[in-house]
């Protein structure tokens, strides 16, 4: 979007016990010379028995938590929650590029960090905070919001409905305005309770076009780790939970 702003060995041993113990009890001394085939069976022999072998109730292991059911509900996801819970560090490596990390950001007013048709959107499904960095790499910034919101259910309706409007972007730590004037290009997406946002431009002034394959790279890349940083916010919760069961 561009917008403005063992079995055989058990057989042999029983054998061997029923023929000693005919040879050793039997008055016939011709009992000794009878083939085995005709010898009583280890089963015939008074005081045998066979040991019942030892029962076990069949258990299944509970599955392992599912690591989105941690991070579609407030009323699981737990972890501390800030700008450094999805944008740690100082700076950001995606293959062969590095982008150095700006200003971060946090503030519970939604709506003040946002373009008006987005502002009236995040107000409507009820978003309680937004998280935002920037990054910057070769002249071209993009500020990442992620929007929280109490339910997966109020994530997804925001995500659907903001064809329009832009996080506003954040410059500060060595990362000049950007995309305050000009076309600048936009990217949403949702994930759990979170709906996360792109806002990418030159820092020169210059509108993005879609010919501007480096700054949509920029925006891609972005986009595509914060959808990993929250899904690693759900996976650690899970680990903790299956470790520590109740």
């Amino acid at each position: 979007m561009l917008i403005g702003g063992g079995a055989l060995a058990t057989i042999g041993v029983a054998a061997a016990v029923a023929i000693g113990v005919v040879s050793a009890n039997s008055d016939d001394a011709s009992a000794s010379n009878k083939p085995a085939s005709e010898l009583p069976t280890s089963a015939d022999i008074p005081g045998a028995s066979t040991p019942a072998e030892p029962s076990f109730e069949a258990t299944t292991p509970p599955p392992p938590p599912d690591p989105k059911d941690y991070i579609s509900s407030a009323k699981k996801d737990k972890a501390p929650l800030g700008p450094e819970s999805f944008f740690p560090g100082t700076k950001l490596t995606s293959g062969e590029r590095v982008y150095k990390k700006g200003a971060t950001a946090a503030t519970k007013k939604c709506a003040s960090v946002a373009q008006p048709a987005l502002a009236t959107i995040l107000t409507k499904n009820k978003c309680t905070e937004v998280l935002r960095a920037t990054y910057a790499r070769k002249g071209i910034a993009v500020t990442v919001g992620v929007a929280v919101f109490d339910t997966e259910a109020q994530a997804t309706r925001a995500k659907k409905q903001a064809d329009e409007g832009l996080v506003t972007s954040l410059p500060g730590k060595g990362v000049s305005p950007f995309c305050r004037t000009t076309v600048c290009r936009g990217t949403y997406n949702a994930y759990g309770r979170y709906a996360y946002f792109t806002t990418t431009g030159f820092l020169n002034g210059k509108d993005v076009t879609k010919k501007d394959r480096d700054a949509y790279e920029v925006g891609d890349d972005l986009a595509r780790f914060t959808f990993h940083q929250i899904n690693r916010r759900g996976e650690a919760q899970a680990s903790a939970a299956a470790n520590n069961p109740e």
